[in-house]
């Protein structure tokens, strides 16, 4: 479960209004498969798009800006194709920038080299392209993960962590900034948020990585911060969650007060606690559970509305024994329900034909029925697939069932 919760970030992971006066196609009343099923006039439909390690986009660095270009548009269009209305663009993957940002370098995943200009504004010319399509672009950031190594000279002399060493925590492999930190926070905030400022962004993205996942035998070692700003919580734990709660608290307060219309959300592992160790928790047993491992207390964020609007990532098939679809959803339609958190599910389209995967995911029908299930929540509003690259190759199929069976003209996404 832990290897599952690791590769839904590390290869998971437009403004509403602008399209307000637009025309949009009304969907027919016919439900998924010719069912009886109504239909949402305004549905999330979304994609990933990772640029970490040019999972998505683009496919490797160094290629010229037209290239960059012609590979961000075929996205683009793919996403119109499949009748989508949103997509979740990595712009801030290791503590980088694909926008010429006053905090951090450029990222080495356009140039293939840190910091160097890569010639045009990945991010303008993102967000113009995403909205001339009615596409909501979401700016999609990683708060605290600095690299996927564990040497500071690697990273530009310029670099923030370069520059305050103290910050830096070596774990598994990576390079993280300390989530301890008051002034850690406070920086990566105005890192991401210089982006909303200066760009037309429907919404700020978080993916599942805060404390990072657990590395068998390794210990993330916060002491000195623990010390120094631990006092009064009963363990670690608790104050690493609170930790995090700020940072959610926090941005999101920020960036309404910048732009009130610009949407917060977070795209978590989808097990918050396991029933046997919280009676509030899903009838799961999942190795990894967000509150006790990543001091995220997603439940929290959105019973407390700190966010607009959460994705679960729910990356397993119905009837997983340890994380059954069918029962996830409901646990997260059940959370979200009397509060004005928007609830999206976040979607596996990467496991489907894979041959590594279970039975499921070899049959391309697999995910419609996940939609299928989803209707009958009307908590659910939308979903969200990983990841664009998947969305455009569908190698056998699924993604073009799901847009036969339940998306049978495009949308608004919900207000």
């Amino acid at each position: 479960m832990a290897a599952a919760g690791m590769m839904s970030a590390m290869l998971a992971s437009g403004e509403a209004g602008a399209a307000a006066g637009q025309a949009w196609p009304t969907p027919r009343a016919a439900g998924a498969g010719g069912g009886a099923e109504r239909r949402r006039k305004r549905e999330f439909r979304g994609m990933w798009i990772a640029t970490v390690v040019n999972v998505d986009w683009p496919s490797k660095p160094g290629l010229s800006p037209e290239r960059q270009q012609e590979e961000l548009i075929t996205l683009l269009e793919a996403a119109v194709e499949r009748r989508l209305n949103a997509v979740m663009l990595q712009i801030r993957p290791t503590a980088d920038a694909f926008w010429p940002s006053p905090f951090e370098p450029w990222s080495q995943y356009l140039t293939g080299t840190q910091g160097r200009y890569p010639g045009w504004d990945p991010l303008a010319f993102a967000v113009r392209e995403a909205h001339r399509r009615r596409i909501e672009l979401h700016g999609w950031f990683n708060p605290y993960r600095i690299a996927n190594h564990t040497d500071l000279g690697r990273l530009v002399p310029t670099h923030p962590a370069r520059i305050h060493p103290e910050w830096v925590v070596p774990y598994g492999g990576k390079l993280y900034y300390n989530p301890g930190l008051p002034e850690v926070r406070r920086f990566v905030q105005d890192a991401m948020l210089d982006a909303v400022s200066r760009y037309d962004l429907d919404g700020v993205h978080f993916d599942d990585y805060f404390y990072p996942y657990p590395v068998a035998g390794q210990r993330f070692d916060d002491d000195t911060a623990y010390a120094r700003y631990g006092s009064g919580f009963p363990d670690r734990a608790a104050w690493r969650r609170d930790n995090i709660d700020l940072l959610v608290r926090e941005m999101g307060e920020r960036i309404k007060r910048r732009k009130r219309h610009v949407q917060f959300g977070i795209s978590p592992f989808a097990v918050w606690r396991n029933r046997s160790a919280d009676p509030l928790g899903s009838d799961t047993r999942a190795g990894v559970q967000t509150y006790d491992d990543l001091g995220a207390d997603t439940r929290k964020w959105v019973r407390e509305e700190w966010i607009d609007y959460i994705v679960p990532q729910v990356y397993w098939h119905i009837g997983f024994a340890a994380a059954d679809y069918a029962k996830l959803v409901p646990w997260w339609a059940e959370t979200v329900r009397d509060t004005d958190v928007q609830l999206y599910i976040g979607e596996a389209l990467y496991r489907a034909g894979d041959p590594a995967q279970p039975a499921p995911w070899q049959d391309p029908a697999e995910l419609s029925r996940h939609l299928t299930l989803c209707r009958e929540y009307p908590e659910v509003l939308g979903n969200v697939y990983f990841s664009a690259k998947q969305v455009v190759a569908d190698p056998i199929g699924a993604m073009a069932r799901v847009v036969r069976d339940h998306y049978p003209a495009r949308v608004r996404p919900p207000k």
